[in-house]
């Protein structure tokens, strides 16, 4: 007897819709269930909005069911038109190949595939998809598709009606690929369940219906609710786009201040989304929060335990410090270089040729921290210039090699927020 995962999966917010609830809810209690999602290769990373279907599978396995992550090898080939206003450009084969291998090894950071009978399996549908014959398509599954059916999904219907838009019979096939899927994974893996965002119920419920007409089997559907910020926005996205899970697209720095910077409001849902804690720790934790918000420690806490499981808690070590030296709770002159290199992609960043020495006016001009050496003067009287973390008083101040941090850095700051470094190369 397994636990009703349907409950425990709806507690920490993960389901929209149910199919069948009922049946459903008996079937997890009765059997370890098979379940998939299926993920786009469109690009080489997935991204902060993919969590919740990656954690949607990776508490599916903590409960003792096995999931299936598909990585569109066949399907990418087409792209998913639902929510789409126009067709997206087609990928190559290699390029869809390249970036199906980055995404499975960033999987393999959140689904154990090696846990035994319930281990984690990473499967791409071009496996199969590629071998099917056209002919063979049309008469064995195209046949339980009416064109009605296919023109009422709304994102066709818009585009049809649009006469400045289009949708070719090549995005309206999708719909019967990853119901073929669905049906496939059903005979060769024992697959009962479909799990996907809230713009995925159709083509989910086209995949149970193929696999009961087709197959005789009993399938069922779960759809995650799209998840919005306090703003009411998609979450996942930043002022310059979206946060991805891969270094060389977000960095890791990035990646953790994402979190780091969360709304208040939204920390409980977070939580319960993206981490394992027990219901009753989280109730702990953001009650503690709330009577010290301006503290931060459950941000802190969530940007730790996500930066640690995407990267690996070295890099989430460097991410805590660089934050930690950037808002004054740790001294400049303790980062080493690894950390200062990490800063530097960061923050404005200038490299001069040549030893340290000169006057810190010149310094603060060649780093574009100040407009000429008159306002630098003015600002040190001011006293709203920090070298290395320390208020600079002289108007002469000189620099020289006693001021190097670690790799021949210095950094300075202008005010409360303007923070710079700049690396000597000699």
């Amino acid at each position: 007897m397994h636990c009703n995962a349907l409950k425990v999966l709806r507690e920490r917010g993960f389901v929209e819709w149910s199919s069948h609830t009922e049946e459903l809810e008996g079937h997890f209690m009765n059997n370890m269930v098979t379940g998939y999602i299926g993920f786009d290769p469109s690009a080489d990373s997935l991204h902060v909005g993919n969590l919740v279907a990656i954690m949607g599978l990776a508490w599916l396995q903590k409960l003792g069911h096995k999931p299936i992550a598909i990585a569109g090898g066949g399907t990418g080939r087409i792209g998913d038109p639902s929510g789409k206003s126009a067709e997206r450009n087609l990928l190559s084969e290699e390029k869809i190949a390249s970036n199906v291998a980055c995404i499975a090894k960033q999987l393999e950071q959140f689904l154990d595939f090696a846990s035994g009978e319930n281990s984690a399996t990473l499967l791409n549908n071009n496996d199969w998809l590629r071998e099917e014959r056209y002919i063979e398509f049309l008469r064995d599954t195209g046949k339980y598709f009416t064109v009605n059916f296919l023109i009422n999904r709304e994102y066709v219907r818009s585009r049809v009606m649009d006469p400045d838009k289009s949708i070719t019979y090549t995005e309206l096939s999708y719909i019967l690929l990853q119901a073929f899927d669905f049906n496939h994974l059903y005979n060769n893996y024992g697959c009962t369940l479909q799990m996907g965002g809230n713009d995925q119920q159709v083509n989910i419920m086209a995949g149970m219906d193929l696999t009961r007409k087709k197959s005789g089997g009993q399938c069922y559907g779960i759809t995650f609710p799209l998840l919005l910020n306090a703003q009411g926005q998609k979450f996942g996205k930043s002022e310059s786009g979206a946060i991805y899970l891969s270094s060389t697209r977000t960095s890791i720095y990035k990646f953790y201040q994402f979190w780091i910077n969360v709304d208040d409001s939204d920390l409980e849902k977070l939580y319960k989304l993206f981490t394992f804690m027990e219901l009753d720790e989280i109730g702990a934790l953001i009650a503690a929060h709330n009577e010290k918000p301006h503290l931060r420690e459950a941000q802190k806490k969530l940007a730790w335990d996500l930066t640690t499981r995407v990267h690996g808690e070295e890099a989430a070590k460097r991410a805590k410090d660089a934050s930690a030296v950037l808002f004054g709770e740790m001294e400049i002159r303790a980062a080493d270089k690894a950390l200062l290199d990490m800063l530097a992609e960061e923050i404005p960043f200038a490299q001069i040729e040549g030893k340290a020495e000169g006057a810190l006016t010149d310094l603060l001009v060649a780093s574009g921290g100040c407009a000429s050496k008159g306002e630098a003067k003015r600002k040190i009287k001011e006293g709203g210039v920090y070298l290395n973390g320390e208020k600079v008083s002289d108007e002469g101040r000189q620099v020289t090699s006693e001021d190097l941090l670690d790799g021949g850095y210095v950094q300075l700051r202008v005010g409360k927020k303007d923070f710079r470094l700049v690396r000597f190369t000699k």
